[in-house]
């Protein structure tokens, strides 16, 4: 029997981490840098990271073209390559459907889809072929329908990345690049603080057991999705959702 494989050894290997500045992202750059890797970590805020000579922290709004090019660009000339697409960004909306703004629906669907486009576009031409692994974050919304705690832009964004992550799969199989998903239930970032006490009692008597994912669990899960570990698998969700969700 051969000795068994760590999660992932990332040592020279090269990760572009979006939402670095948030929870998940965040701790996906804390775990690839343990894990021996070059990271490129990017956030719309300043990404409050340790200095770490493996470690590149970008600004970058992730809506912008010009800007995704830009850091793509920069990644290129600093490392040569990206063997790991983690696209962590993302935002929610709030409310009813009926009284929904034009505007805000466009910024949720552009924030956690359009983005997701442009990066898998523009950093495509560096993934490493074979080996390049794509991670990008759904949510339960998107399977289950999602709620007016985070609105109608958010469920339906999150549902349309995983055919986007079933698209890319299909059609980057042959280069050898695996894209799969993670789709996480509540979180306990900061991205819940939005929530009232009575609604995370609410939300957690939902959760068959009865406690929020944490960062680092999501974090996990991704580099188990860039490791070795997945190597036959793509185009997969995988569900970290406390029970909320129960696959079929």
């Amino acid at each position: 029997m051969n000795a068994p494989l760590p999660l992932i050894d990332a040592t020279d290997r090269v990760a572009f981490v979006t939402g670095a500045a948030g929870g998940i992202g965040g701790a996906c750059v804390a775990q690839l840098l343990a894990a021996g890797a070059s990271v490129v970590a990017t956030g719309r805020r300043e990404v409050e990271i340790a200095d770490h000579p493996k470690l590149l922290k970008l600004s970058l709004q992730v809506t912008d073209e010009a800007q995704v090019q830009a850091a793509i660009a920069m990644t290129k000339d600093r490392f040569g390559a990206i063997d790991y697409v983690i696209h962590m960004a993302g935002m929610v909306g709030k409310g009813r459907l009926d009284q929904m703004d034009l505007k805000d629906w466009h910024t949720v669907v552009d924030t956690n889809l359009t983005s997701a486009f442009l990066l898998l576009k523009h950093a495509y031409p560096l993934l490493r072929k074979p080996g390049g692994a794509v991670v990008l974050c759904g949510s339960s919304n998107g399977t289950n329908g999602g709620s007016y705690l985070s609105g109608a832009a958010y469920a339906s964004s999150k549902a349309a990345l995983n055919n986007l992550t079933r698209y890319c799969a299909k059609e980057w199989a042959p280069d050898g690049i695996r894209v799969n998903m993670i789709s996480p239930g509540p979180v306990d970032t900061p991205m819940l603080d939005r929530l009232s006490s009575e609604q995370h009692t609410a939300l957690k008597a939902g959760l068959p057991l009865g406690r929020y994912a944490t960062a680092d669990e999501c974090a996990a899960a991704t580099l188990f999705l860039c490791s070795s570990h997945a190597a036959s698998m793509t185009g997969t969700n995988t569900n970290i959702s406390s029970g909320l969700v129960l696959d079929r």
